[in-house]
């Protein structure tokens, strides 16, 4: 079977459709950065960098030269997220609000060159993957009407297209990782129709749960993925790195440093207590967040920075103003906080290593995670990936958190491949005796 992939980024999600048995011919990225790392990786692969909408006829050339006649298979496409995620979404009604950004976030149109591309190229398969948010994202088509992206999807593909867009948690399916994602897949191959017609999904069921029964089994949690590997310390270079590649972590500013090593297990420095020996006051109140009058969510601005019992500085984080006072930095309860041994890691999101952004303190250790130990949460320690260009460079780690916070865990992807890969060669892994891992 043959594919194209586009906004490939460095081919994450690559991994998983090369190890179904996909061969993929062609793939698209952005980004200089992100294409060269796809081509190390993907040397069999046609890689066109540049913008979708200048390179979508050179795409479709490069596919149909190499198809040679023969059908396209699948088209996978993972448009950026940022305008229909919620963090992109409140960012973006702030800006409208003080008239700094357009109404439509411009990324969000770029699913009119890929449906291009798809009715061009005509696969059997087409198969988005995005955040969940995205089926009520509404853009503006090429008449300039207002639509949902969704039915415009539905409405380009036309009947001949038979699918659906289903909520996915990569948790239910083994992955270490707490991150749904909206998959939504449309087929006009007739054994997948008569597949998806006599089972209503793609997705095959789910194999574990926050809630485990006799059928499935409990979430994969960090402390079986990461566990036992050497510990690591924020406070000092000589501590902040170990003999195995890429475990190491930034070595924190002393104030960070004091906020994160006085917080205490699934807790976050916001809500840290007293630690002057001479009080130890464990009551101070705790920090959280309210929706102000325009219905965003907003963080307490009236969190006590000094401690209510005997004024000392609270190891909370905080910032200077330009008088020299202190007053408590702006920030959720997610902010500087610890994930759970017991669960699932948080979204790895490009900031993972930033103590500052959501869920991303070490369980117990006083730092961020590890590039070695995203890779295992993100479970490409399943998968055979170099981190080099063509020349042998290294790839900036900055690039590398990029590429993981954009992509999804490919071990997630080649479950739900494989499903379909498996009913096209008629011996489907889903079972309708088992529920379903999915919501839509």
């Amino acid at each position: 079977m043959k594919a194209i992939t586009l906004f490939s980024s460095g081919g994450i999600g690559d991994l998983a459709i090369k190890a179904c048995g996909v061969r993929i011919l062609v793939a698209n990225e952005l980004l200089e950065v992100r294409a060269k790392l796809h081509e190390s990786n993907f040397p069999e692969t046609e890689m066109i960098c540049g913008d979708i909408w200048v390179k979508k006829d050179q795409i479709v050339d490069a596919a149909v030269k190499s198809l040679a006649g023969e059908e396209l298979d699948f088209v996978f496409a993972t448009p950026p997220c940022q305008g229909m995620s919620k963090n992109g979404q409140g960012k973006l009604l702030r800006g409208i609000r003080d008239g700094q950004k357009p109404k439509f976030d411009k990324r969000n149109q770029l699913i009119i060159p890929t449906l291009d591309i798809i009715k061009t190229l005509r696969p059997k398969t087409v198969f988005f993957e995005n955040v969940p948010e995205m089926v009520n994202t509404f853009i503006l088509d090429k008449n300039g009407d207002l639509v949902n992206i969704i039915d415009h999807i539905e409405k380009e593909l036309g009947d001949e297209y038979i699918g659906r867009p289903e909520i996915v948690q990569f948790a239910d399916h083994g992955v270490p990782q707490r991150r749904s994602r909206l998959i939504t897949i449309y087929t006009r191959e007739p054994g997948l129709i008569a597949f998806f017609k006599q089972t209503g999904t793609f997705i095959p069921a789910k194999t574990h749960s926050k809630s485990p029964t006799n059928n499935v089994l409990p979430w994969v949690t960090l402390r079986e993925t990461i566990f036992n590997l050497p510990k690591l310390d924020g406070k000092l270079k000589e501590t902040a790195i170990s003999k195995i590649p890429f475990h190491y972590v930034p070595v924190l500013d002393p104030k960070k440093y004091t906020w994160i090593s006085n917080t205490p297990p699934e807790k976050g420095a916001f809500d840290n207590q007293c630690n002057n020996p001479e009080c130890m006051y464990d009551m101070n109140s705790t920090h959280g967040a309210s929706h102000d009058h325009n219905g965003v969510n907003r963080a307490n601005g009236d969190t006590p920075l000094y401690c209510e019992k005997c004024g000392v500085i609270l190891p909370r984080p905080y910032t200077i103003k330009k008088d020299g006072t202190k007053r408590i930095m702006a920030g959720f309860t997610s902010a500087y906080k610890r994930m759970s041994w017991s669960k699932p890691s948080p979204t790895l999101t490009t900031n993972l290593s930033y103590p500052s952004s959501d869920h991303k303190l070490h369980p117990d250790q006083h730092r961020v995670l590890s590039l070695y130990e995203a890779f295992r949460l993100h479970t490409l320690d399943k998968f055979e990936y170099n981190w080099v260009f063509k020349d042998g460079s290294k790839v900036p780690d900055t690039a590398i958190r990029e590429v993981i916070g954009e992509s999804i865990p490919p071990l997630a992807i080649q479950i739900i491949l494989k499903n379909i890969v498996s009913v096209l060669e008629n011996n489907p892994i889903y079972s309708k005796n088992l529920q379903l891992s999915l919501t839509c």
